[in-house]
């Protein structure tokens, strides 16, 4: 019974643990996915009143500019864009939707893979051609669910001008809501360079999504600056006439409140180990009293107070760390029990089994030596006529 608390405490920590690791790494791929290492550079960046306005509304941005920051060596991908809102027609299904025109990249910056076709090739960019993938929402709404409508002919138009034909190459795979809201799935992808010849009229871009390598995400973004900067001729002291962000803060933030949650839970957990180590005292304290006469008989013997001392400090240690092999046992097997009964990902942590397991000797060190000081300064004469 005595070792039951460290059991509890130890297994409560150890699994607590688990959970927010499992937490943390299932939220940080999850960013991942939506793709922390992304730079976004947009167009317009200027100050009116003393309010930064413009971003996203300028010219500035061309498609030069993407192929500038793509020979960057710390850029892996790089996806030039414009959108556009449109109205879609297959057959007697009508719906509007959002179209961006984007590049070849894309799929790979924002770890997004294709359900159904494929997605356009560096070819269809270059030629403009009339090509168009579809986000599930859409293809569902033109479709209907679990259809593939690729080599699907439907008609585009925007702003009341005449509609033109694009075929279906591709379907993406359901990406679900934004954090933020609004559908990912209900938007249409094409070649930037369709977009902007056929149906928008234009030569500029809107924004350049860029994915940096890991860890230089910081970097990448100051050496866009410094490229956009001498491209766009802006002198010291001018500001710039574009925006880069990254997603690198809201990715910290999550992280970072992961964290904070997983030291809450081991916290929590954490007092099951002080219980359990005042349990450990008081039974060593019970202990002391039931056995005065047997002290008495040792130190009779010869026995020292350093021996006695020893000793009941030596039990202590034993029920710590008896209780805390056992509870690394139940911690783990119930880590691995909640991942496959309740379908949710632990991480057991061998840095949080190593400290759960020195915390409870440290704790029936802690508490034994109390009782056990106690039972070195008996009297051995009034221990012996102790009754």
């Amino acid at each position: 019974l005595t070792m039951l608390g460290m059991i509890i405490g130890v297994g409560a920590v150890i699994t607590m643990v688990a959970l927010g690791n499992g937490a943390q790494a299932t939220i940080e791929a999850q960013i991942q996915a939506a793709g922390t290492n992304l730079v976004t550079v947009m167009a317009g960046n200027f100050s009116q009143g003393g309010v930064r306005q413009g971003s996203g509304m300028s010219t500035t941005l061309t498609p030069d500019d993407a192929f500038a920051i793509r020979e960057l060596p710390t850029v892996e991908y790089v996806a030039p864009q414009v959108s556009t809102r449109v109205q879609v027609v297959a057959g007697n299904q009508n719906w509007s939707t959002q179209l961006e025109g984007t590049d070849v990249d894309l799929p790979l910056i924002r770890s997004w893979p294709v359900r159904y076709g494929s997605w356009f090739s560096p070819q269809d960019v270059t030629s403009a051609t009339k090509n168009v993938v579809l986000g599930k929402t859409v293809a569902e709404t033109l479709f209907g669910p679990d259809v593939d409508p690729t080599g699907e002919v439907i008609r585009i138009g925007r702003g009341g001008t005449s509609s033109q034909p694009f075929r279906v190459v591709g379907v993406m795979a359901p990406k679900g809501a934004l954090a933020m809201g609004g559908d990912q799935d209900d938007r249409m992808f094409a070649p930037y360079t369709t977009v902007q010849k056929k149906l928008m009229g234009i030569q500029h871009i809107s924004n350049v999504q860029v994915s940096a390598a890991s860890g230089t995400i910081d970097r990448t973004a100051e050496e866009i600056r410094t490229v956009l900067r001498a491209r766009h001729e802006l002198i010291p002291g001018e500001p710039d006439d574009f925006t880069v962000r990254t997603n690198e803060e809201i990715a910290a933030t999550r992280t970072e409140t992961t964290r904070t949650m997983t030291t809450l839970l081991a916290a929590i957990a954490g007092v099951s180990l002080l219980v359990g180590g005042i349990g450990i005292m008081n039974i060593m304290l019970a202990s002391v009293l039931e056995r005065i006469r047997e002290i008495g008989v040792r130190r009779a013997l010869g026995a020292r107070q350093t021996d006695v001392l020893a000793q009941f400090l030596a039990e202590a240690v034993m029920i710590s760390l008896a209780g805390g092999i056992a509870g690394i046992l139940l911690g783990v097997g119930l880590s691995y029990a909640i991942e496959r009964a309740a379908d949710i990902r632990t991480i057991v942590s061998p840095l949080s089994v190593v400290v759960a397991f020195g915390v409870s000797i440290a704790t029936g060190i802690l508490f034994g030596i109390v009782p056990a000081w106690r039972a070195a300064r008996q009297d051995p004469v009034v221990c012996l006529r102790y009754e």
